[in-house]
C-alpha cells in the first residue's frame, strides 16, 4: 500500500468517526451513550495518525517540495492545536460543555485539515517521490503506527528527530499506561 492509500484509509477512519460523534448527545445522555468510548478511539487513532505524519510524511515535504516548509508548517500548526483540543478530550468529562465544545472545535478542525492534506499537499507530493519510495514509506508508516503514540502529547516537539526520541518514549509510556489502566490502544495488524 502506498503512503497516500494508507494516510487515505485514516482519513477516512477519521471521518467517520466524526459522522458519529457530530450527533453525540450532551448533558447527562452523554455519560451514558459510550461517548468516552467512541472518543478515546479517536484519540488513540488521530494521536498515531499525526505522530507517524510528523516523524515520516512531512519531512519528505520538506525535503522534496519546493514550498513544503511552508506546507509542512502550517499542517503541522494544525496538528498541534488538534493536540491540544484532544488533551481536553482526555482530561474532560461527557456531559461537561468545556468536553463538547473541544469535540465539536476538534471534529471541524479535523475536518478542514484533511481537506488541506489531502486537496493541497498531497498533490503537490504526488509526483515528488517515485512509486518505490511511496509504496516504501506506505509500508513504514503503517509499520509505524503500531508503534505509535496513543495519547495527544501537545507539548512534545513536532519535528522528525523529537518524534524519534522523546515521540517514542511518549509511545511506550503510553502502551504502559493503557495497559494499567484497561484502554484500548490501537488495533493489532491484519495477518495475512
Amino acid at each position: 500500500m502506498d503512503a497516500f492509500t494508507f494516510l487515505r484509509n485514516d482519513h477516512e477512519s477519521v471521518l467517520g468517526m466524526f459522522e458519529v460523534l457530530d450527533g453525540a448527545p450532551q448533558g447527562k445522555g452523554a455519560q451514558l451513550s459510550g461517548l468516552r468510548t467512541m472518543v478515546t478511539d479517536l484519540v488513540v487513532a488521530e494521536s498515531g495518525h499525526e505522530a507517524i505524519e510528523q516523524h515520516f510524511f512531512w519531512p519528505l515535504a520538506w525535503e522534496r517540495l519546493e514550498d513544503g516548509d511552508r506546507l509542512a508548517d502550517d499542517a503541522i500548526a494544525q496538528e498541534n492545536s488538534g493536540k491540544r483540543l484532544l488533551q481536553k478530550l482526555e482530561n474532560g468529562n461527557p456531559g461537561e460543555p468545556e468536553y463538547h465544545g473541544a469535540l465539536a472545535a476538534f471534529i471541524e478542525a479535523g475536518r478542514k485539515h484533511i481537506a488541506y492534506e489531502q486537496n493541497v499537499v498531497w498533490p503537490r507530493m504526488a509526483a515528488a517521490p517515485s512509486e518505490s519510495e511511496l509504496q516504501d514509506l506506505g509500508a513504514t508508516l503503517a509499520r509505524a503506527k503500531q508503534k505509535a503514540p496513543t495519547r495527544p502529547h501537545p507539548d512534545t516537539l513536532s519535528g522528525p528527530g523529537a518524534q524519534k526520541t522523546m515521540g517514542a518514549a511518549a509511545a511506550e509510556l503510553d502502551k504502559l499506561r493503557d495497559a494499567v489502566t484497561g484502554r484500548s490502544g490501537p488495533p493489532d495488524p491484519p495477518t495475512s
